[in-house]
């Protein structure tokens, strides 16, 4: 059920739309800092879209079937805090002239789990919109699982000239427009201004025609005509595309000497100025003060979703999958997980398969997507070579959403925005892939996702010099490194089909934190042939074969595909008298949540130890300690053979023999 446009406010727009305004500057003037301009551009539009078309309830704000509104210009921040406060959430006045303050709930940018009423972080541009698209398709995918009775919403963006000139905007219109994901609405403050001045400074093109070609339905408003806008959305919402609606706007509206201009975008517009915007807008209250007539309309319009929402309520009471639309909102896996992830990894510890780890992830794939159903997955133009797509999906499609894999094209920050949306929309777990040099591509989204807390999977691939012949531009060997300096964010690199097993469950298992799967092109014996009915990747590192004949004295310490290769040197050392352990470490971020006795319990005390990873060295001494040693890489690889790659480059059994020998003498 959707809301149909309310009826005019017994208090008249402008002043409706006013009162943002007002909060906007005076917040911005009191915090000495911020954007006003937007937020005044753009009133006239927010007042129309949250008074007679946004379905929501503030005394809700989960309510699982209200629109999304993304304000994907989040510089302008204090245009969404103010309508959350008129609307009547839970975000007091007092917060309001806390801006951007230490502590506040007003942050300078929108940031999800710290501002309710926030759908998502926004701030680096592009990156609302493009998780909009994200929302848009899961609100899509879920209605064709659960039925339109309980799943029946819209997704609406505000959108600025910075947002539509990032490269990610085009692989999210794209992708939206290819999908016809007509429950999604994008209102572009077309002011043509930035921070350096007129946007024709830097770009002449034709955003409309640009929203054309990729199969949107567009208009053009004033968008300080509430009336004109208001018919603009209702024929958007009647067309089966996504919809832009390009919204002429003054930047600063109200602003005396310094509306439609630069000065407005992103600093105070002083008391002086001020002054002279109250006037223009017969405003003449003081800062942060609110008619209670005006502040009455909002709150009347706040409380429309109520009804909806009871109704709504009802109707899902007595739905017939009731029990699983909750428990897949609620991020709770299946009762049959745990014992689906047990029988797998029996399986593979005693059939011992040589796969490469991301042909291991497939099999995990094969046997959890039945059991997970709210698995989906999808690659970047790469399905064959990520190996994420499981026999039982089905592909999404323009006309059908109740598949549950996406080929999203040569998208990777789309992909990875669009995931994020998932996730944030709630009920479904996204997993996508690409070669693990493209999380440069995906970088910004995956920062995001770990920022916001998302349970988001990146199957990540190729990952080391071991993929070969394609050479450098693809060979990721600082990329490890790079993405584990990201807080809250799980990198997994696991040595073998069990370790690949147990990875994935932990990553569909941890509800706020995202996780890198970082998988090898080339085959690796299974080395974890005795089932443990502990999962052993979960404490992040652990002793895969302990020293024998005598106290351990050296300690290889490695990741993914160079732990076979650690066994291998293990096993000479050993033959040459030098008692030697070997320490799997799929996942440093684990491993580092761990107690100090423990670490200390795998790391061996003492000990020489050597890190082994066909990746850069940076990070690895808080494991090695200063006298450790290090195998890996020390510059970009090369185009040839995996294995002429390994002696090339020193990355052998026997070039960690010798490193210990030498360390020995």
């Amino acid at each position: 059920m959707s809301l149909t446009p309310g009826k005019p406010a017994s208090v008249d727009h402008s002043s409706m739309a006013n009162a943002i305004r007002a909060l906007a500057m005076d917040g911005v003037q009191q915090a000495n800092s911020g954007h006003p301009g937007m937020p005044m551009g753009m009133a006239d539009v927010a007042t129309v879209l949250f008074t007679q078309f946004l379905k929501f309830d503030p005394s809700d704000p989960s309510w699982p079937d209200r629109d999304r509104f993304i304000l994907s210009a989040g510089h302008g921040s204090m245009l969404l805090y103010a309508l959350l406060h008129l609307t009547g959430y839970d975000l007091p006045l007092d917060e309001l002239k806390r801006f951007r303050q230490l502590g506040s709930k007003t942050p300078g940018h929108p940031e999800y789990g710290h501002t309710v009423g926030v759908e998502t972080t926004t701030g680096p541009l592009g990156q609302g919109l493009a998780t909009a698209v994200g929302m848009a398709l899961a609100e899509r995918m879920m209605a064709a699982r659960f039925g339109s009775d309980v799943v029946d919403h819209w997704t609406y963006v505000i959108a600025g000239d910075g947002c539509l000139m990032e490269g990610i905007s085009q692989e999210a219109i794209s992708f939206a427009g290819h999908l016809k994901l007509g429950r999604l609405v994008v209102l572009w403050d077309d002011n043509r201004i930035s921070i350096d001045g007129p946007t024709d400074l830097s770009t002449s093109e034709d955003q409309q025609a640009r929203f054309t070609a990729a199969g949107w339905h567009v208009a053009a408003v004033d968008g300080h005509n509430p009336d004109a806008i208001a018919s603009a959305i209702e024929v958007a919402r009647k067309d089966s595309r996504p919809s832009l609606i390009a919204c002429r706007t003054i930047i600063g509206y109200g602003a005396p000497t310094k509306a439609g201009t630069e000065a407005t975008h992103g600093a105070p517009l002083g008391d002086k100025e001020i002054a002279g915007t109250r006037e223009a807008l017969k405003w003449p209250h003081l800062p942060f003060v609110i008619p209670p007539e005006i502040l009455a309309a909002w709150r009347d319009k706040g409380g429309r979703g109520k009804s909806a929402n009871r109704e709504w309520s009802a109707r899902l009471a007595s739905h017939p999958k009731m029990p699983e639309f909750q428990r897949c909102l609620a991020g709770d896996l299946p009762r049959g997980f745990a014992a689906a992830v047990e029988s797998l990894r029996k399986r593979l510890s005693a059939e011992a398969p040589n796969w490469a780890t991301r042909r291991s992830s497939e099999e995990v794939l094969n046997a959890l997507a039945e059991t997970v159903p709210e698995m989906i997955g999808g690659s970047a133009d790469l399905t064959g070579s990520n190996n994420t797509k499981a026999k039982i999906m089905k592909p999404i499609t323009p006309t059908d959403f109740s598949g549950r894999y996406i080929y999203y094209g040569v998208r990777e920050h789309g992909m990875a925005a669009a995931m994020n949306g998932i996730a944030l929309h709630g009920g479904l777990i996204p997993y996508g892939g690409t070669f693990l040099v493209f999380t440069d591509y995906a970088r910004p989204a995956i920062r995001l996702s770990a920022l916001m807390g998302l349970r988001v999977i990146y199957v990540m691939t190729h990952d080391s010099i071991g993929l070969g012949e394609d050479g450098p531009t693809h060979q990721p060997v600082e990329h490890l490194a790079a993405l584990r300096v990201i807080p809250n964010l799980q990198v997994f690199r696991p040595a073998d089909a069990v370790e690949t097993a147990e990875c994935w469950a932990l990553a569909l298992g941890s509800e706020t934190t995202p996780s890198v799967l970082a998988l090898t092109r080339q085959n690796l014996p299974t080395l974890r042939t005795a089932h443990s009915s502990d999962n052993l990747c979960a404490r992040g590192a652990y002793i895969l074969a302990e020293a024998d004949k005598g106290a351990r004295k050296v300690t290889l310490m490695a990741t993914g595909s160079e732990v076979s290769l650690a066994m291998t040197a293990r096993k000479s050392l050993q033959e040459k008298g030098i008692p030697t352990a070997v320490v799997s470490m799929p996942c440093w971020e684990l491993f580092a949540q761990q107690d100090d006795g423990y670490r200390q319990q795998v790391l061996g005390p003492g000990t020489i130890r050597v890190g082994i990873e066909a990746a850069s060295h940076f990070g690895w001494d808080q494991w090695l300690g200063d006298a450790g040693s290090f195998v890996g890489m020390s510059g970009f690889g090369a185009s040839a053979p995996a294995d002429q790659l390994y002696k090339h480059f020193g990355i052998t059994a026997d070039d960690v023999v010798k490193t210990v020998q030498k360390k020995l003498k």
